[in-house]
């Protein structure tokens, strides 16, 4: 399977899946003018990686130092598509970083790992 990677530029986050390694990481800003065409590759790739997972094990690094709404619901979509895959067997654990001066971004992890039910989440400060 292909490799994503996609670099990161002023308004949006680099995207690195490394599929043989079973290690996927968003990192940096997202607020791109179109977040549908920017993330609808990265969509498409995680489920056609995630359709040949079954019962394997991943690794999902989420290293955001902002997003927008409209970017947080793009994320919420991954955690989701994670979380549908770890019900159905797989081993998913989910690291979310944030930088331990950025309250906001702390929080936005803690929801977003509130929401998932078969992953596993890990809330971690990111490493300076």
């Amino acid at each position: 399977m292909q490799n994503l990677a996609i670099p990161a530029s002023a308004r949006t986050p680099a995207i690195i899946f490394d599929f043989a390694k079973h290690h996927l990481k968003l990192t940096g800003e997202s607020y791109p003018e179109d977040v549908t065409e920017f993330y609808n590759p990265v969509f498409a790739a995680l489920d056609a990686y995630l359709k040949t997972l079954g019962p394997g094990s991943c690794r999902f690094d989420f290293e955001l130092i902002y997003l927008n709404s409209s970017s947080a619901k793009a994320v919420m979509m991954l955690m989701d598509k994670l979380d549908a895959a770890a019900a159905k067997g797989a081993a998913v654990d989910v690291y979310w970083f944030y930088d331990e001066e950025d309250d906001t971004m702390q929080e936005l992890g803690e929801e977003f790992g509130e929401d998932l039910e078969n992953a596993k989440f890990y809330l971690e400060k990111m490493p300076h």
